[in-house]
């Protein structure tokens, strides 16, 4: 070395400047970076630690346990990802590393938006209302899978409805379930399935893949053909985690294309064991029913009025005569305590007579055929009737004169 003596400095002084160089740029505060994850390691403290790389170089990479528990998947290695966060150099190693807030999949945050776009403005239009989901038939008779003719989603479902319960026939309605032009295919599918005659249930749906090779199923084409269905539609798309609009919308969603089979048709076993159940239960009622008929046909023949009628008649005959007898004894009672009261009334009927009265030396005056009660109903010269006991006394009034007698 030449000029002037150059300060040394330690390994921790290098990597310090350089930790305060790195932290004092802005650009390197919060910053997107995508990449290709690898060498991906999740430790028991939570923390994750990869790299992310492309086709000229590499960058460490850090998530800590907070911000890795809101993480809505799973990295995993060749994933393509976009990473948030700040580049800082950690002293002890002197490396800089990313230090990421956040994690999405590459593409994935524009799917999420037109996602949740198009979900808020069918649910505004009604599309997933529960009063408008139709019941599944309890035992169809034809069912309907719209989906992909290849693959193993349609075969699985296939086997189970088999299995479950043979009675149904199958109608696989082929129709592409990825890319251009697939939801308009499978709109048209559902639509052209609600024009066959006897088609109990639809099943559409496909097998699991990633969020773009589902991305038919979130089409409003699809959706608006399901809710305008006539017949009833079971969603079956992907995996249990995997969610699709076709789930809203359809009257019933399935995690898997082999739940969707299951929740179609009943287990042929277990209603032929309803049945073996019901058959046992009927057998048991009517062998109780035919016992207690039994019972009560014994009951009657040892019965007095089976055995001997004519007691049961006799007794009746008794039964009668007494009544008879009774009821002679109560009219003839009724009768003696009429004729008491009927005397009574008479006596007092008769006291009250006029005729009576007249017996006792009184007299009624009468002018003009009506009772004479006061001086001034006559005038002197009228003619007046006066009754007595024993007869009638013509009598001319000379004068008349006003007396208080109380």
């Amino acid at each position: 070395m030449s000029g002037a003596q150059l300060p040394v400095y330690s390994v921790s002084q290098v990597n310090g400047y350089l930790k305060e160089l790195v932290d004092s740029d802005p650009l390197l505060r919060g910053l997107l970076v995508r990449g290709e994850v690898s060498n991906y390691k999740c430790y028991t403290s939570g923390h994750h630690y990869f790299s992310l790389k492309d086709e000229q170089g590499s960058i460490r990479c850090v998530m800590f346990r907070g911000d890795a528990a809101r993480l809505r998947f799973r990295p995993a290695n060749g994933m393509s990802v976009i990473a948030y966060g700040r580049v800082a150099v950690y002293p002890r190693d002197g490396q800089y590393q990313l230090y990421c807030t956040q994690l999405m999949e590459d593409g994935r945050g524009a799917l999420d938006r037109a996602f949740e776009e198009l979900k808020k403005k069918l649910e505004a239009q009604g599309l997933f209302d529960s009063d408008k989901k139709k019941t599944l038939p309890a035992y169809p008779q034809r069912i309907a899978l719209v989906t992909s003719p290849a693959g193993a989603a349609v075969r699985d479902m296939i086997r189970i409805l088999r299995q479950r319960w043979p009675m149904t026939q199958v109608l696989v309605v082929p129709v592409r379930v990825q890319g251009e032009g697939a939801a308009e295919e499978i709109a048209a599918a559902i639509d052209q399935v609600n024009h066959c005659r006897d088609i109990d249930l639809i099943i559409t749906g496909r097998g699991g893949g990633s969020r773009e090779d589902l991305w038919a199923f979130n089409e409003e084409p699809v959706a608006w053909a399901i809710a305008q269905s006539n017949i009833p539609v079971i969603s079956a798309v992907g995996h249990e985690p995997d969610v699709t609009i076709s789930d809203y919308v359809a009257d019933v969603r399935a995690s898997t294309p082999s739940n969707a089979a299951e929740l179609a048709v009943p287990d042929a076993r277990q209603e032929q064991q309803r049945l073996d159940g019901l058959t046992a239960r009927l057998t048991k009622a009517m062998e109780s029913q035919v016992q207690q008929s039994r019972r009560e046909l014994l009951r009657l023949q040892q019965s007095r009025v089976l055995r001997n009628p004519v007691a049961v008649v006799d007794d009746q005959r008794m039964r009668l005569d007494g009544i008879q007898h009774r009821l002679a004894l109560a009219l003839e009672r009724t009768l003696r305590q009429g004729r008491v009261e009927l005397a009574g009334l008479a006596g007092g009927l008769d006291a009250m007579s006029p005729l009576k009265v007249l017996g006792r030396g009184y007299a009624i005056a009468k002018y003009q055929n009506r009772a004479v009660t006061t001086v001034h109903q006559v005038s002197a010269g009228d003619a007046v009737d006066v009754m007595v006991a024993d007869g009638v006394l013509h009598c001319r009034v000379e004068e008349k004169e006003e007396q208080q007698w109380r």
